[in-house]
């Protein structure tokens, strides 16, 4: 019997082990996937923990209910990947020998990367909102906060969820109008991009958000360093932002593992082919989700879409068929506004985010690049389609793998 291996059962490696558990009917393939957790995160849930939208079981689930039977599940630690010899090196000594092995590792927040983040006001006055612990921690910070300066900072790209940060300045603007201390509260985003967003459309319509919910911005930011004594943030060209509560996104890096094993960039992404999903140095390991060095989004709906392309190629690669280059970057994101309204994006590697209509040309019911209380409510519901079909592998309907261009209205 043949082998193939899935590292991580974070949201694109759980996809992976449902929809080939499906298609792999006939007994000459075992799947494995091996996490050390045993717990799974709903990730997009902790941009509202802080905020007390959602609770901490809201957003925990047991990693065992969704790997299905069939796929045996390995709860230990993976301490190196061999694939010249084609194993995996555990950290209780086991080798795993692999015919085909899928990385989904995903990505992990770095604050160690930038002089003072983790100084001694880490968690104090400095938090973070990409992890389960620092959204917990920065919800209790803020139930009692009663005002001062709020910096919401970007420390580079790329990161999970680029538009995240964005969504928690604009919540954090309502969330502090909802305690009458908006008058209270001034809010700075501080970004190294020299705009809102990555795409010049979308960044011209955040940019309007922005004023009109009278956030100040701090573009081409590129933090040096963190003041703990004279709670500051300095930049490389000696630019100081002061703040009395600083929540920060690090420095994002592909797992230590990609490291360890020399099979990654600088940041410990894995070189991968942006349209097969195919690892360019080794013809029998893919990679997906936020463990790629592609110059796709790293966000839940990018996985999704790359999970049902790559268990195509990977069917093909089996069957000896040459693999389908049909993965176009393809992104479609929710921005929470604030005020019980959302934005939605949709856009992949050749096109920028348009005004539109999503799913359906003309009709919708879900318009791009607006605001709307419906976008809102498909944020929200994007929850329960992430637990009881998304990682179960279930197809949604009428959304596409690739970015459909009819209803969008292109200059």
């Amino acid at each position: 019997m043949k082998r193939i291996i899935i590292l991580g059962a974070g949201t694109a490696g759980t996809m992976m082990a449902n929809h080939l558990q499906h298609h792999l009917t006939d007994g000459s393939w075992e799947i494995d996937i091996i996490d050390e957790r045993e717990e799974h995160h709903y990730q997009p849930g902790y941009l509202f923990l802080p905020f007390d939208i959602y609770e901490p079981e809201d957003i925990t689930k047991p990693i065992r209910d969704f790997i299905p039977r069939g796929v045996n599940l390995i709860n230990e630690q993976i301490e190196r990947i061999v694939p010249q010899e084609q194993y995996v090196s555990m950290k209780n000594g086991d080798r795993l020998h692999y015919d085909l092995l899928i990385i989904a590792t995903g990505a992990k927040i770095a604050p160690e990367e930038t002089e003072g983040m983790l100084g001694k006001e880490w968690q104090k006055s400095v938090f973070d909102f990409y992890t389960f612990e620092g959204s917990l921690a920065l919800r209790n910070k803020l139930r009692e906060w009663e005002g001062g300066k709020l910096v919401v900072h970007i420390t580079e790209m790329p990161i999970k969820c680029p538009v995240a940060p964005l969504e928690f300045a604009f919540l954090a603007d309502s969330y502090f109008k909802h305690k009458n201390l908006r008058d209270k509260v001034d809010i700075t985003f501080v970004t190294p991009l020299s705009g809102a967003f990555t795409k010049p459309k979308a960044t011209n319509a955040l940019q309007h958000l922005l004023d009109e919910k009278h956030i100040k911005i701090e573009s081409d930011f590129a933090i040096e360093s963190i003041d703990n004594e004279n709670k500051t943030i300095i930049d490389y060209g000696g630019r100081v932002v002061p703040f009395d509560l600083l929540v920060t996104v690090p420095t994002n890096k592909g797992d230590e593992l990609i490291a360890r094993s020399g099979m990654g960039d600088d940041l410990n992404y894995v070189p991968t082919h942006k349209a097969t999903l195919q690892s360019k140095d080794w013809p029998n390991i893919f990679v997906l989700g936020d463990a790629t060095d592609i110059a796709a989004s790293k966000a839940g709906s990018v996985a999704h879409f790359e999970a049902e392309i790559l268990t195509d190629n990977i069917l093909r690669f089996i069957a000896g068929e040459p693999l389908k280059e049909e993965f176009d970057g393809h992104a479609n994101c929710f921005v929470e506004t604030g005020n019980g309204k959302a934005l939605l994006i949709d856009f992949n590697y050749t096109h920028e985010p348009v005004e539109g209509t999503f799913p359906f040309p003309g009709v919708g019911p879900l318009r791009l690049l607006k605001e709307s209380r419906i976008n809102h409510m498909g944020k929200l519901a994007f929850r329960w389609i992430y637990w009881n079909m998304l990682l179960k592998g279930t197809h949604i309907p009428f959304v596409s793998t690739t970015m459909q261009e009819a209803g969008k209205s292109f200059d």
